[in-house]
């Protein structure tokens, strides 16, 4: 656990989901800033966090897309495959539940503003599915393009009690392959790390296959990955750090 005076940036090289992950795991016990949260998930409690991280992962579509728990360990997997298949499903739809200020899926596809109408708060939809509009950006006016850009934030967000960590995903389409380059503002790394990128990895190979391209890398970036106290033994006991 590192003692620091100033922002630390960490960039990360990885091969794969699974490896992404070992390695945030090992850099955050490192380079990770202890403190107190004093607004958010678990506030009161503790948690390490880099002050700045890209990870950039070269094969992300290498099978499993989960992480590798050595057999006979006692760490419970952080995700499984039933779990990524059903939060895919969930990017791909507006569905949401009762309770629920947002899905990722509903920004994606499906998104929503309120407004006030004489003290009434109305939802107005914006008649937008982003994923298929960047499908066809890229079928229809090449790939020479900045603007296949797909948001989930929106300025009202700062008002939510939990507003959305993923904020955006920009896509390129370059070498022949479909990248994604995203930006988390927050992000549980033991278990919402290896379970948005799994999720969002079967996206990618989604519009990559409907572009007609293959499937290529992820980049992401966040100044929020963290790691909760509850977790720092876990991530000790997988790394074989002490």
């Amino acid at each position: 656990m590192a003692e620091h005076n100033e922002m630390t940036p960490v960039y990360i090289q990885a091969f794969n989901l699974d490896d992404a992950w070992f390695q945030c795991l090992s850099k955050i016990l490192d380079y990770g800033h202890k403190y107190t949260i004093t607004r958010g998930s678990f506030e009161g409690r503790e948690r390490l966090e880099f002050d700045y991280v890209v990870v950039q992962v070269k094969k992300p579509s290498t099978r499993p897309i989960i992480p590798l728990i050595p057999e006979g360990s006692s760490i419970p997997s952080p995700t499984s495959m039933d779990y990524v298949e059903q939060y895919m499903t969930y990017l791909l739809t507006g569905t949401k539940q009762a309770g629920e200020d947002y899905t990722y899926g509903e920004r994606l596809v499906e998104p929503r503003v309120k407004f006030k109408d004489h003290q009434m708060v109305k939802d107005m939809p914006l008649e937008v599915n982003q994923i298929e509009e960047v499908i066809k950006i890229y079928k229809t006016q090449g790939f020479g393009t900045n603007q296949a850009t797909m948001e989930i934030g929106m300025p009202s967000d700062i008002k939510l009690a939990d507003p959305p960590c993923l904020r955006i995903i920009d896509t390129r389409v370059r070498y022949g392959k479909l990248h994604f380059v995203m930006y988390f503002r927050s992000w549980d790394l033991w278990a919402g790390f290896p379970s948005n990128l799994a999720g969002l990895q079967l996206l990618k190979e989604y519009m990559a296959e409907e572009i007609g391209v293959e499937d290529g890398e992820i980049i992401v970036a966040s100044k929020g990955l963290h790691l909760y106290d509850h977790c720092w033994d876990l991530a000790k006991c997988r790394t074989g750090k002490k």
